[in-house]
C-alpha cells in the first residue's frame, strides 16, 4: 500500500491495492517495468547493493518492483510470509522440489499430480538420487505409511486435474511434519480463491498463474508461497542463481488478473455448478466428478477446505471414448482446449491429450477413464452454457 492503514484489508480488498507502491508520477495503475538492469549514482553505491548492505533493485533475474508488487499480492492472498514469481507452473513446481532436495533424500508424492509434475517427481528426481514414493490421494493408510519414514518433502494437488480427487490437507501435513517434511501443495485448480492451503498445514504453495490468476489464458507464470525461513534457505538462492524468472509484462497481466479474480471464481463456480446438475441429470453420463456436488464422494471434506467448488468438473460417459468424442464434437459454444482457467469455457479428454503418457494402469488409478471429458467452466452467460451442454449430452447419448 500506498499509505499506511488502520486495519487489516479483506482478500478482494488486497486483490485489487495489494503490494501497490507507486512511483513518483503516482499512476492509478501498477507500473510496468520493462528494465533488465540499475543505474547507480556511483561506484561505492553499486558496490553496497551487491554486498548487502543496502538493499535495492540490481537486476531483474533477481528482483523486479513490477515483480515484488505480484509477490506481495500473492503473499497477501494465500497467507504466506514470501512469494516468488517464476516463468511458468512448472517451473514453480520444480523449484520448489529441487531447491530443497539432495541426493539420498525421500520424497513422498501425491498421485493424482498433472502429468509434468509427475514426470519431475517420478523420473527426474531419482536420477539424483533421490527416492520417490506415490500415494493415492484419499489413501489414508497409504499416506500414514509412507510419512512412517524420514521425509525431506511431500507435493500433491488437490482438487486433483481432471479427476478432482481431494486430499485431506490437515491429515497429510501433521504426518508429513512428524517425518521431517515440507508440504508443497499445488493449488492452481482452486486458485487463493476457493482454497489456502497454508490454513490447512501446507508449508509451501505453488500455483499455475497461467491459470485463473490470469483467467483470459494470455501470460505463461508460475508463483511460490512459503515462510520466511525457507525462502531464505532453500528458495530464494536456487532461484537467483538458476533463473527460473517471470517476465516483468507478465507479472503485470497477472496483476490485472488478480483484480477481478474473486468475481470471476465466484461466476465460475456458481455456472459450474450448475452444469454439473445438468449432467448429472442426464442417462449419457455415468458420474460427474465436482467438489460443489453433494454426490462428490469427498464432499465433507470439500466443504472443510474449499470456500466452493471452484470451475473445473468432469463428466465420465458410459459409451466410453466414442461417446466422449461425440460429446466435444458436438459442442458448438464450448471450445475444445487442453487449457483451463480461462473466461472461455474449454473442455478436453485427458486421457488422449494432457496424460496421455501415462500409461493404462496410472490412468486407471487417478480415474481417467477413457469416457472422462474435463470442463473448465468459462464466463458465458449459463443459460448459453447449459443449452450447448445438454446438446451435446444429447450426442453422446446417440
Amino acid at each position: 500500500m500506498t499509505r499506511p492503514v488502520s486495519r487489516p484489508f479483506h482478500p478482494d480488498t488486497l486483490m485489487v491495492r495489494g503490494g501497490l507502491d507507486r512511483t513518483a508520477f503516482q499512476e492509478t495503475s501498477e507500473a510496468l517495468f520493462l528494465n533488465s538492469g540499475y543505474v547507480y549514482d556511483a561506484a561505492e553505491a553499486a558496490e553496497a547493493a551487491f554486498d548487502g548492505s543496502v538493499e535495492r533493485y540490481v537486476y531483474s533475474r533477481f528482483r523486479n518492483p513490477t515483480l515484488s508488487v505480484f509477490e506481495e499480492r500473492m503473499t497477501a492472498l494465500e497467507g504466506g510470509c514470501v512469494a516468488r514469481a517464476t516463468a511458468s507452473g512448472m517451473a514453480a513446481v520444480t523449484a520448489a522440489l529441487l531447491c530443497q532436495v539432495r541426493a539420498g533424500d525421500r520424497v513422498v508424492v501425491g498421485r493424482e499430480l498433472f502429468g509434468s509434475c509427475s514426470w519431475v517427481a517420478e523420473e527426474l528426481l531419482p536420477r539424483y538420487g533421490v527416492e520417490v514414493e506415490v500415494v493415492a490421494a484419499a489413501d489414508e493408510a497409504g499416506w500414514t505409511r509412507a510419512l512412517a519414514r524420514p521425509t525431506r518433502a511431500v507435493l500433491l494437488e488437490t482438487p486433483s486435474n481432471p479427476a478432482l480427487r481431494l486430499t485431506d490437507l490437515h491429515a497429510v501435513a501433521a504426518l508429513a511434519h512428524a517425518a521431517g517434511a515440507t508440504v508443497i501443495v499445488d493449488n492452481a485448480v482452486a486458485s487463493p480463491v476457493v482454497q489456502r492451503p497454508l490454513e490447512h498445514g501446507a508449508d509451501v504453495v505453488v500455483h499455475s498463474a497461467t491459470k485463473w490468476i490470469d483467467g483470459q489464458g494470455r501470460c505463461l507464470g508460475g508463483v511460490i508461497v512459503c515462510g520466511m525461513a525457507f525462502d531464505e534457505e532453500h528458495l530464494g538462492p536456487f532461484l537467483r542463481h538458476t533463473g527460473a524468472c517471470l517476465s516483468p509484462f507478465n507479472a503485470w497481466v497477472f496483476l490485472k488478473g488478480l483484480e477481478t479474480l474473486g468475481l470471476r471464481m465466484a461466476r465460475h463456480a456458481a455456472t459450474a455448478l450448475t452444469l454439473a446438475r445438468v449432467a448429472e441429470a442426464h442417462p449419457a453420463v455415468a458420474a460427474v466428478w465436482y467438489p460443489g456436488l453433494d454426490s462428490h464422494p469427498q464432499r465433507a471434506l470439500a466443504v472443510r477446505q474449499m470456500r466452493s467448488g471452484g470451475g473445473l468438473m468432469a463428466l465420465d460417459f458410459k459409451g466410453g471414448q466414442e461417446a466422449a468424442y461425440r460429446f466435444l464434437n458436438a459442442l458448438q459454444l464450448i471450445d475444445i482446449s487442453n487449457n483451463l482457467g480461462d473466461a472461455k469455457s474449454l473442455a478436453c479428454h485427458p486421457a488422449t491429450t494432457t496424460h496421455q503418457r501415462l500409461d493404462p494402469a496410472d490412468k486407471a488409478a487417478q480415474g481417467i477413464t477413457p469416457g472422462l471429458v474435463r470442463l473448465s467452466v468459462g464466463l458465458e452467460d449459463p443459460e448459453d452454457l447449459t443449452w450447448d451442454l445438454e446438446a451435446a449430452l444429447d450426442a453422446a447419448r446417440d
